[in-house]
């Protein structure tokens, strides 16, 4: 019987789906998705081969920059080898008017359909290395998104993140691993974190690893700010109540709370303080945030003293994290990273290292930016584009006109603050 080549029906759609699945499940698993190939038989170009009313063969394709991709193709078995030839004329014939100037398909390995494309024309082009990657946010999300005030990050901020190679290790093992890699953990028994505290002096780093911790998962970061919850019309704990309720509707997210003291403090008083229903508003949505998946709370706070202690309590947050001063690793690559490379190797980065002991990263930041600055000035003043006096003692001189964030007082506090509240 002569095989009929027509346009697709929406009722050719449950045999396409049915070859799709056959396909994957024979070992040559189609390189576009099932969701991809349906949305091309509706919105692109698909043509199928019946005989005697059943679908035998069929071929969707898109164009896109004057090239036409097929994205899937497949031939039911004991089908006529001629069949393959016909449809695949039709189907360049119908996209000719594009003005395409090639036709190109992707499979990944060989059966009766690439063998069928072999045959008709199309080359094989080796080395070809198909590569993908999801996006983070969906089309759908990203209203919402914005609505949350939630961001996508730069990938890599995690290997920026200088030295500190304690701390990443220890967010890496207790966060990043579980989450990016749920499998994994469940073979471990490990189960996948909710809530993480964050607590150490200010400047220590604190947000800038959980924006790191986001970039690595590849999850939209979402920072909430009490200071403008607190200017919604329903007050903040409303505004908070709010605010979950929107973000429970994203796929993935971090969700970053900063000095999260001003509303989860010790609450006391009789009768009861404001922001006292603002703590319990807070309480009942980490234990809600805690039911749903692919979500991460990471709260951070310079005083972890002042958090009430039901905030703290086991089965809310599943680690309390210290995250302190740097030591000399992580000082020679801050000092590195902010220092040029037309004068590094210059720079004695060892002692500059060791002068900068107690400092925080955005203290030894500051000092290097700041010893840049006074040498370009330098070669203004001399009527020079030269920055080769840029030097050790320069940096050294800058460090010593830079006043330490924290104290040793607060440095001894920290310390006692680790054997009290960390959990790791």
């Amino acid at each position: 019987m002569r095989p009929h080549i027509r346009d697709f029906h929406d009722d050719d759609l449950d045999t396409i789906v049915r070859m799709w699945e056959a396909a994957y499940h024979r070992g040559t698993p189609p390189v576009y998705s099932m969701a991809e190939v349906i949305a091309s038989c509706q919105q692109d170009h698909a043509m199928v081969a019946t005989e005697a009313d059943r679908v035998v063969a069929v071929a969707v394709a898109r164009a896109a920059h004057a090239q036409g991709w097929i994205v899937f193709f497949d031939v039911a078995p004991d089908t006529d080898g001629r069949v393959a030839g016909m449809l695949l004329d039709a189907l360049e014939r119908r996209m000719a008017p594009l003005g395409l100037g090639k036709l190109s398909v992707l499979t990944a390995g060989d059966d009766d359909a690439s063998s069928a494309l072999s045959e008709n024309g199309f080359e094989i082009r080796d080395p070809v290395r198909y590569l993908e990657r999801p996006m983070p946010v969906q089309r759908r999300e990203l209203d919402l998104l914005k609505e949350v005030g939630g961001r996508l990050l730069p990938r890599h901020l995690w290997d920026r993140v200088s030295g500190m190679r304690r701390e990443k290790e220890m967010l890496e093992q207790r966060l990043v691993t579980p989450l990016a890699k749920p499998a994994m953990a469940e073979r471990f028994g490990v189960m996948p974190p909710h809530a993480v505290m964050l607590f150490g002096p200010p400047g220590t780093g604190k947000t800038t690893f959980a924006k790191a911790v986001a970039s690595r998962l590849d999850w939209p970061f979402v920072e909430l700010f009490p200071s403008r919850l607190a200017d919604s019309p329903g007050g903040l704990a409303g505004a908070l109540r709010s605010a979950f309720e929107s973000i429970a509707a994203l796929e993935h997210a971090v969700v970053f709370i900063d000095e999260v003291e001003e509303i989860a403090s010790h609450r006391r008083g009789d009768p009861p303080s404001p922001t006292q229903g603002v703590t319990n508003e807070l309480l009942k949505q980490v234990a809600e945030f805690r039911d749903q998946e692919g979500r991460l709370l990471v709260c951070a706070t310079n005083f972890v003293r002042a958090l009430d202690e039901a905030f703290l309590r086991h089965g809310r947050f599943d680690y309390v994290m210290p995250i302190g001063l740097p030591d000399g690793e992580a000082r020679a690559a801050i000092w590195r990273r902010y220092i040029p490379d037309t004068v590094i190797g210059s720079v004695d980065l060892a002692e500059l290292a060791e002068a900068s002991d107690g400092m925080t990263p955005a203290d030894i930041e500051y000092a290097a930016r700041r010893a840049s600055q006074d040498a370009l000035a330098r070669a203004l003043d001399a009527g020079t584009e030269d920055g080769g006096d840029l030097g050790t003692d320069d940096y050294l001189t800058a460090l010593a006109a830079t006043r330490a964030t924290v104290s040793a007082d607060v440095a001894s506090e920290f310390s006692e603050d680790i054997e009290t509240y960390a959990r790791l």
